[in-house]
Protein backbone atom coordinates (compact mmCIF):
# COMPACT_ATOMS: atom_id res chain seq x y z
CA UNK A 1 0.00 0.00 0.00
CA UNK A 2 2.93 2.73 0.59
CA UNK A 3 3.68 2.96 -3.18
CA UNK A 4 -0.24 3.75 -4.23
CA UNK A 5 -0.64 5.94 -1.52
CA UNK A 6 3.04 7.93 -2.20
CA UNK A 7 1.91 8.24 -6.11
CA UNK A 8 -1.84 9.83 -5.11
CA UNK A 9 0.41 11.86 -3.11
CA UNK A 10 2.94 13.35 -5.70
CA UNK A 11 -0.24 13.41 -8.23
CA UNK A 12 -2.25 16.14 -5.53
CA UNK A 13 0.68 18.32 -5.19
CA UNK A 14 0.95 18.75 -8.82
CA UNK A 15 -2.66 19.56 -9.08
CA UNK A 16 -2.60 22.09 -6.92
CA UNK A 17 0.51 23.60 -7.56
CA UNK A 18 2.54 23.00 -4.24
CA UNK A 19 5.76 22.36 -5.92
CA UNK A 20 5.73 25.19 -7.49
CA UNK A 21 4.25 25.07 -11.10
CA UNK A 22 2.95 28.11 -12.37
CA UNK A 23 -0.78 27.56 -13.02
CA UNK A 24 -1.99 27.14 -16.41
CA UNK A 25 -2.18 30.32 -18.56
CA UNK A 26 0.50 32.35 -16.91
CA UNK A 27 3.01 33.94 -18.85
CA UNK A 28 6.23 33.49 -17.89
CA UNK A 29 8.46 36.43 -16.11
CA UNK A 30 8.82 39.64 -18.33
CA UNK A 31 12.75 38.86 -19.10
CA UNK A 32 11.87 35.82 -20.89
CA UNK A 33 9.72 37.20 -22.98
CA UNK A 34 11.85 40.22 -24.55
CA UNK A 35 13.59 39.80 -27.36
CA UNK A 36 17.28 40.94 -25.26
CA UNK A 37 17.99 41.49 -21.90
CA UNK A 38 21.34 43.47 -22.37
CA UNK A 39 23.41 40.23 -21.99
CA UNK A 40 23.67 40.65 -17.92
CA UNK A 41 22.34 39.48 -15.02
CA UNK A 42 20.42 42.13 -14.11
CA UNK A 43 18.10 44.33 -15.60
CA UNK A 44 15.01 46.68 -14.93
CA UNK A 45 11.99 47.03 -17.21
CA UNK A 46 9.89 50.06 -16.93
CA UNK A 47 6.60 49.23 -18.76
CA UNK A 48 3.71 51.47 -19.45
CA UNK A 49 0.13 50.39 -20.53
CA UNK A 50 0.09 52.94 -23.77
CA UNK A 51 2.59 55.60 -25.27
CA UNK A 52 0.04 58.01 -23.92
CA UNK A 53 0.54 56.88 -20.46
CA UNK A 54 2.49 58.64 -17.74
CA UNK A 55 2.52 56.15 -14.96
CA UNK A 56 3.77 52.34 -14.74
CA UNK A 57 5.84 50.03 -13.54
CA UNK A 58 9.41 49.92 -12.88
CA UNK A 59 10.37 46.54 -11.73
CA UNK A 60 14.04 45.22 -10.80
CA UNK A 61 15.26 41.63 -12.01
CA UNK A 62 18.15 39.06 -11.36
CA UNK A 63 19.53 35.97 -12.83
CA UNK A 64 20.56 33.60 -10.80
CA UNK A 65 21.07 30.09 -11.10
CA UNK A 66 19.82 30.16 -14.81
CA UNK A 67 16.67 31.58 -13.64
CA UNK A 68 15.05 35.45 -13.91
CA UNK A 69 13.37 36.35 -10.56
CA UNK A 70 11.84 39.87 -9.42
CA UNK A 71 13.81 41.33 -7.09
CA UNK A 72 11.69 44.37 -6.45
CA UNK A 73 9.24 47.07 -8.28
CA UNK A 74 8.07 50.09 -7.46
CA UNK A 75 5.20 52.79 -9.23
CA UNK A 76 6.73 54.58 -12.12
CA UNK A 77 6.37 57.58 -13.83
CA UNK A 78 7.34 58.70 -17.21
CA UNK A 79 7.17 62.05 -19.61
CA UNK A 80 4.17 64.48 -19.54
CA UNK A 81 3.37 63.28 -23.12
CA UNK A 82 3.97 59.87 -22.74
CA UNK A 83 6.34 57.63 -24.50
CA UNK A 84 8.07 57.76 -27.90
CA UNK A 85 10.19 55.29 -30.25
CA UNK A 86 13.55 56.04 -28.81
CA UNK A 87 15.36 55.66 -32.22
CA UNK A 88 12.46 58.08 -33.74
CA UNK A 89 12.49 60.81 -30.64
CA UNK A 90 12.88 64.46 -30.85
CA UNK A 91 14.16 66.55 -27.75
CA UNK A 92 12.25 68.81 -26.52
CA UNK A 93 8.88 66.42 -26.66
CA UNK A 94 8.65 65.40 -22.96
CA UNK A 95 8.32 62.06 -24.42
CA UNK A 96 10.06 59.15 -22.61
CA UNK A 97 12.07 57.04 -25.23
CA UNK A 98 11.69 53.92 -25.55
CA UNK A 99 14.19 50.67 -25.40
CA UNK A 100 16.68 49.45 -24.33
CA UNK A 101 19.72 50.90 -22.49
CA UNK A 102 22.60 50.29 -20.71
CA UNK A 103 23.12 52.52 -17.15
CA UNK A 104 26.58 54.15 -17.20
CA UNK A 105 26.98 55.42 -13.46
CA UNK A 106 24.45 56.64 -11.03
CA UNK A 107 24.76 60.07 -9.53
CA UNK A 108 22.89 62.33 -6.62
CA UNK A 109 22.64 65.50 -4.82
CA UNK A 110 22.44 63.07 -1.79
CA UNK A 111 25.29 60.64 -1.00
CA UNK A 112 24.85 57.32 -1.95
CA UNK A 113 22.68 54.70 -0.31
CA UNK A 114 24.51 52.21 2.08
CA UNK A 115 25.79 49.20 -0.04
CA UNK A 116 25.95 51.06 -2.96
CA UNK A 117 28.65 49.47 -5.52
CA UNK A 118 27.59 51.37 -8.92
CA UNK A 119 29.74 54.37 -9.78
CA UNK A 120 28.33 56.99 -8.46
CA UNK A 121 29.41 60.59 -9.20
CA UNK A 122 28.62 63.37 -6.65
CA UNK A 123 26.34 66.72 -7.48
CA UNK A 124 28.42 69.57 -6.94
CA UNK A 125 27.41 73.13 -7.29
CA UNK A 126 29.71 73.10 -10.28
CA UNK A 127 27.82 70.26 -12.35
CA UNK A 128 25.50 70.53 -15.42
CA UNK A 129 23.88 68.17 -17.85
CA UNK A 130 24.62 69.60 -21.29
CA UNK A 131 21.64 69.43 -23.71
CA UNK A 132 23.20 72.68 -25.89
CA UNK A 133 23.12 70.92 -28.77
CA UNK A 134 25.55 73.42 -30.59
CA UNK A 135 27.87 71.93 -27.89
CA UNK A 136 30.93 69.66 -28.09
CA UNK A 137 29.93 68.25 -24.51
CA UNK A 138 25.86 67.60 -26.26
CA UNK A 139 24.43 64.78 -23.73
CA UNK A 140 26.89 64.39 -20.71
CA UNK A 141 27.77 65.46 -17.47
CA UNK A 142 30.43 68.78 -17.17
CA UNK A 143 31.70 70.29 -14.48
CA UNK A 144 31.89 73.20 -14.61
CA UNK A 145 29.27 74.25 -17.66
CA UNK A 146 31.88 74.66 -20.93
CA UNK A 147 31.60 77.93 -22.61
CA UNK A 148 30.13 76.77 -25.45
CA UNK A 149 27.48 74.68 -23.81
CA UNK A 150 24.62 77.48 -23.12
CA UNK A 151 23.00 77.64 -19.53
CA UNK A 152 19.72 77.81 -20.94
CA UNK A 153 20.77 74.76 -22.93
CA UNK A 154 21.77 72.96 -19.98
CA UNK A 155 20.46 71.39 -16.50
CA UNK A 156 21.85 72.77 -13.52
CA UNK A 157 21.76 69.43 -11.45
CA UNK A 158 22.05 70.61 -7.88
CA UNK A 159 19.14 72.45 -8.20
CA UNK A 160 17.33 69.41 -8.56
CA UNK A 161 17.42 68.57 -5.73
CA UNK A 162 14.63 66.50 -5.03
CA UNK A 163 14.64 64.67 -8.70
CA UNK A 164 18.41 64.27 -8.31
CA UNK A 165 18.74 63.43 -4.78
CA UNK A 166 19.87 59.98 -6.43
CA UNK A 167 19.72 59.11 -10.29
CA UNK A 168 21.07 56.56 -12.49
CA UNK A 169 21.85 57.58 -15.91
CA UNK A 170 20.09 56.32 -18.52
CA UNK A 171 22.51 55.25 -21.84
CA UNK A 172 20.02 56.93 -24.35
CA UNK A 173 21.65 58.90 -27.00
CA UNK A 174 24.90 58.49 -25.00
CA UNK A 175 27.75 56.44 -26.69
CA UNK A 176 27.50 58.54 -30.10
CA UNK A 177 24.73 61.42 -29.45
CA UNK A 178 22.45 62.18 -32.38
CA UNK A 179 22.03 65.75 -32.47
CA UNK A 180 18.36 66.79 -31.88
CA UNK A 181 17.34 63.33 -30.51
CA UNK A 182 17.24 64.28 -26.70
CA UNK A 183 19.45 64.91 -23.62
CA UNK A 184 19.50 64.03 -20.02
CA UNK A 185 17.07 60.70 -19.99
CA UNK A 186 17.46 59.48 -16.27
CA UNK A 187 15.76 57.16 -13.70
CA UNK A 188 15.05 58.82 -10.90
CA UNK A 189 13.63 60.25 -8.13
CA UNK A 190 9.76 61.72 -8.46
CA UNK A 191 9.12 65.00 -8.47
CA UNK A 192 5.73 66.50 -8.31
CA UNK A 193 4.33 64.68 -11.34
CA UNK A 194 5.13 63.37 -14.96
CA UNK A 195 8.47 64.01 -15.84
CA UNK A 196 10.29 65.63 -19.01
CA UNK A 197 11.33 62.59 -20.59
CA UNK A 198 12.93 60.54 -18.14
CA UNK A 199 11.82 57.59 -15.58
CA UNK A 200 11.04 58.37 -12.03
CA UNK A 201 10.43 56.35 -8.92
CA UNK A 202 9.63 57.07 -4.76
CA UNK A 203 12.92 58.29 -3.23
CA UNK A 204 13.16 54.84 -1.11
CA UNK A 205 12.63 52.71 -4.33
CA UNK A 206 15.52 54.75 -5.93
CA UNK A 207 17.37 54.06 -3.10
CA UNK A 208 16.52 50.06 -3.09
CA UNK A 209 17.52 49.85 -6.91
CA UNK A 210 20.62 51.37 -6.23
CA UNK A 211 21.68 49.11 -3.54
CA UNK A 212 20.80 46.61 -5.45
CA UNK A 213 23.03 47.27 -8.81
CA UNK A 214 25.86 45.44 -9.30
CA UNK A 215 28.38 47.14 -12.65
CA UNK A 216 30.33 43.55 -12.65
CA UNK A 217 26.53 42.24 -13.47
CA UNK A 218 26.12 44.87 -16.35
CA UNK A 219 22.57 45.87 -15.79
CA UNK A 220 20.31 47.73 -18.45
CA UNK A 221 17.27 48.81 -18.66
CA UNK A 222 14.55 48.52 -20.76
CA UNK A 223 11.42 51.07 -21.65
CA UNK A 224 8.09 50.13 -23.31
CA UNK A 225 4.36 49.60 -23.62
CA UNK A 226 2.78 46.23 -22.71
CA UNK A 227 1.69 45.61 -26.32
CA UNK A 228 1.92 47.09 -29.99
CA UNK A 229 5.19 48.86 -31.90
CA UNK A 230 6.60 50.60 -29.01
CA UNK A 231 6.01 47.02 -26.66
CA UNK A 232 8.49 46.45 -24.28
CA UNK A 233 8.88 42.93 -25.34
CA UNK A 234 10.57 44.00 -28.67
CA UNK A 235 13.81 45.35 -26.77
Amino acid sequence: MRRPLLTFAVLLNLATGSLGAAPAGTPPPLPYRMADTGGGSQLITAEAPDTGSTTGTVTWWERRGGRWTKAGSAPARFGANGLAEGAAREQGTSTTPTGLYDLPYAFGVEEAPAGTTYPYRKVTEDSWWCQDNASRAYNRWVEPRPADCRADEAEHLVTYGTQYARALVIGFNYDEPVRGRGAGIFLHVNGRGATAGCVSVPAEAMARILAWAEPERRPHIAVGTSSGPTAITRY
